[in-house]
């Protein structure tokens, strides 16, 4: 058995007039904010789609969805995940586990990180427990911590039978 780690990393600025996205889910920020992007933004899901990317050495999402792209403007992005997974599956790779951080003051993510797992979870075919997802916030240190925009930090663990 071959095994792979790869490692995703995302920031994205929070701004007035978006949504925020996060692993699927629609929450509400306090200040009514939402993260811009060309995509839906969506910083958890675009670290894991680096991550799977990454671990099969396949570059980065900017290299399979870019921005000045405008098929990609708007774009879910656990439908950019589905075709990332694709890709890894077309290697003959399999998932064992994703396991990811985010990292943001507010809003409070932990109500909402079951559901995240279960939809990330869905899309690829894993089972709930194959998605770790944890929140933290930056202690108001840096541009997470000043509520300037939220990042995420993730890490997928493949093997080829």
């Amino acid at each position: 058995m071959q095994l792979r780690i790869g490692n995703g990393y995302d920031i994205h600025r929070l701004v007035p007039g978006r949504p925020l996205i996060l692993g699927g889910q629609r929450l509400d920020h306090p200040d009514k904010l939402g993260l811009d992007g060309h995509s839906d933004a969506d910083v958890l899901v675009h670290a894991l789609m680096d991550a799977l990317l990454g671990a099969v050495a396949l570059g980065d999402i900017g290299q399979h969805f870019p921005p000045e792209e405008a098929q990609w403007k708007g774009a879910d992005s656990l439908v950019l995940l589905e075709r990332v997974m694709a890709l890894v599956r077309e290697r003959g790779w399999e998932v064992i586990n994703l396991d990811a951080v985010v990292v943001a003051e507010r809003p409070k993510l932990k109500p909402h990180i079951t559901a995240m797992q279960a939809a990330i979870a869905t899309r690829l075919g894993l089972a709930s427990d194959q998605v770790g997802i944890k929140a933290t916030t930056n202690e108001r240190l840096g541009p997470e911590g000043r509520e300037e925009g939220i990042a995420c930090h993730a890490v997928a663990l493949l093997q080829k039978p």
